[in-house]
């Protein structure tokens, strides 16, 4: 039983971070219907601005966070503004195809301005644990899921409270609809890919701390996770997202914990597939006819 919690405690601290990146795959699909794969590539790119300030500007834990979150939202918004709004009403392969390039064009150019090698992350938070009988937790997993659990509610708060997040959830529900109501859809839209490219920036800062190392290939896999998260929870839907992002990481966890390591990525794109075949729409989603 012991070791059957202290997976779970594992699996919570890394469904935590593929929550995070979830997030800013389901709000832009929510907005505009759009898989934005380069989401994986600006999470990778927080943590390489947090190991940056953190070594050459000798910043301590916290203002390093909330500045690889800033740089990572204006990523976003510039990546959204030079890439995907051109292309607003193409297709929507025209847009998956752009994706795909903007994700190869950020890991391909931070390996050439910061090399292929890995580095190490420095040491913000004192890796000391805590032991509940057989239990461990360390300081870094009970930072890093407490972060991921404060954004998460943040986040809640501005989709429920703030005039920014009844635009958004105008916008995703009938786009020319809020256009008619006085709703900026180009602000609407600009706002969704600033505060889920600084949920991923955080995601890449904590993965940093919590791993120690970061290279410039680091975003492909969890990227690729946290949008099986998003679909298994219901993509467009965030509290899906959060439940996806945790169970996708629980079930990773305890493959590799009980002899699967070789067959945990295997068995997320099962539950892929599985999900896609039994309930497209995801664990929250409902179902939805199209007109014909």
């Amino acid at each position: 039983m012991d070791q059957v919690l202290q997976q779970a405690v594992n699996g919570i601290t890394l469904g935590s971070v593929y929550a995070l990146i979830a997030l800013g795959y389901t709000m832009v699909y929510g907005i505009i219907k759009l898989i934005n794969f380069a989401h994986g590539d600006i999470y990778m790119l927080g943590a390489y601005i947090g190991y940056a300030v953190t070594t050459f500007w000798k910043l301590p834990f916290l203002p390093a966070l909330i500045i690889a979150m800033c740089a990572c939202s204006l990523l976003g918004v510039c990546i959204e503004k030079m890439a995907y709004k051109p292309l607003r009403n193409s297709s929507r392969i025209t847009l998956l195809i752009t994706a795909i390039g903007v994700s190869l064009f950020l890991e391909y150019a931070t390996m050439f301005i910061a090399t292929a090698r890995i580095r190490t992350f420095p040491e913000l938070v004192a890796n000391k644990s805590l032991y509940f009988g057989d239990i461990r937790i360390t300081i870094h997993q009970m930072f890093l899921v407490g972060i991921a659990v404060i954004l998460m509610i943040l986040l809640q708060f501005i989709v429920h409270k703030t005039r920014v997040g009844k635009a958004m959830r105008a916008v995703s529900i009938d786009r020319d609809a809020a256009q008619l109501m006085g709703v900026s859809v180009d602000k609407t839209i600009s706002y969704t890919f600033a505060i889920g490219s600084a949920l991923a920036g955080a995601g890449g800062v904590l993965v940093g701390i919590y791993y120690n190392t970061i290279s410039p290939l680091m975003g492909i896999m969890p990227g690729l996770k946290a949008f099986i998260a998003a679909v298994f929870g219901g993509i467009g839907i965030i509290p899906g997202a959060m439940i996806g992002g945790v169970s996708i990481g629980v079930i990773e966890t305890f493959v590799a914990g009980y002899g699967g390591s070789m067959y945990k990525d295997a068995v997320v794109f099962a539950i892929l597939i599985i999900i896609l075949i039994i309930k497209p729409s995801g664990l929250l989603g409902e179902k939805t006819g199209e007109k014909v």
